[in-house]
């Protein structure tokens, strides 16, 4: 797995997971948002996203 995440793409990443996580702990249907936080938060620090690859997205320096 090659990173294509960049150092911006990596917060960002990391701050809506935090958020969509706080979802989780809420009522209702609402809350099963909340566990898309953990694939955020884990693209972050694997630094890489697979949906990325078919749009040829690449967010690292070069």
């Amino acid at each position: 797995m090659k990173a294509n995440v960049g150092s911006v793409d990596r917060m960002i990443r990391f701050i809506l997971g935090i958020a969509l996580l706080g979802l989780f702990f809420l009522e209702g249907n609402i809350k099963y948002v909340g566990i898309l936080g953990i694939v955020l938060i884990a693209t972050a620090f694997m630094r890489f996203c697979p949906l990325y690859i078919p749009f040829r997205i690449n967010t690292t320096k070069k």
